[in-house]
């Protein structure tokens, strides 16, 4: 892989954190009340509008910004949450092995077989429709390739000498792989969450896209792809310019996860 190709990534990523966080701060427009007055408005300078204005007169590129802040956000926590658990389950599974490590495996087969859409439709049922909960959902679902990767590698792991050392010397198994297991894991494991937020970002997408996601007041990618995929004909840059963000956030995240990934193997 070029060497201009991580570093355009990392640049490109970083300016849309920074546009994420910064144009919400710098801009008079909100993200969330209407003004009847600047409706349907094309892109313009003098009035402060860079991108236009949606049906309910809402600044387009405030609400870009604020959806590109809750899709890092919801890409974060779920990705943190996968990783705690896919580690600790993963670790667990590798090491003891045996009938502990079957059963957490048959576990993780099971949930393989569970789709995605219903299981967070339940979810919204039964306790309501809010970010917490779509942290939660994509999360619990996201964590299954990581635990396989981290069983593998916590299986050779435990032939190693220091870890069979540790094991004479009466080190309890805890301690084992909290001390000698878990940091041995850490490089591969930061390499497959990389790879892994991509497709977190693009579950929120597809969620908030059919209404599971972000909810009014709050806006996403996703929520802003689906009003703009209604007015796509009358208002073209309503889905132009959410698309062409998602695409380039998931492109960068996806460069830069390939290139940690070749980086490990060499």
């Amino acid at each position: 892989m070029s060497k201009s190709l991580p570093r355009a990534s990392l640049g490109l990523l970083a300016f849309l954190v920074l546009a994420a966080l910064l144009v919400p701060l710098l801009s008079p427009h909100d993200y969330f009340v209407p003004d009847w007055a600047h409706a349907d408005l094309p892109p313009q300078w003098t009035a402060g509008h860079l991108l236009g204005t949606d049906d309910l007169g809402r600044d387009l590129l405030v609400r870009l910004a604020w959806s590109l802040r809750i899709s890092l956000l919801v890409a974060l926590a779920a990705s943190l949450i996968s990783l705690a658990i896919g580690l600790t389950w993963g670790v667990i599974a590798g090491y003891l092995g045996g009938r502990t490590d079957a059963l957490l495996m048959r576990i993780v087969d099971v949930l393989y077989s569970v789709p995605l859409t219903p299981f967070v439709i339940v979810l919204t049922v039964l306790f309501g429709r809010d970010l917490i909960l779509l942290f939660i959902a994509i999360g619990a679902v996201s964590w299954l390739d990581i635990a396989r990767i981290v069983r593998g590698q916590a299986r050779s792991l435990r032939q190693r000498e220091f870890v069979v050392a540790a094991e004479i010397a009466g080190v309890g198994a805890a301690r084992i792989m909290w001390r000698h297991i878990v940091p041995n894991l850490i490089g591969i494991v930061i390499v497959y969450l990389t790879l892994t937020i991509p497709t977190v970002i693009l579950t929120e997408a597809f969620l908030s896209y059919l209404g599971l996601g972000a909810q009014s007041p709050l806006t996403s990618l996703g929520v802003m792809l689906s009003d703009g995929a209604a007015q796509m004909r009358a208002r073209p840059l309503l889905l132009v310019c959410p698309a062409v963000t998602l695409i380039l956030l998931v492109w960068c995240c996806n460069r830069i996860g390939d290139w940690l990934r070749d980086r490990h193997a060499a």
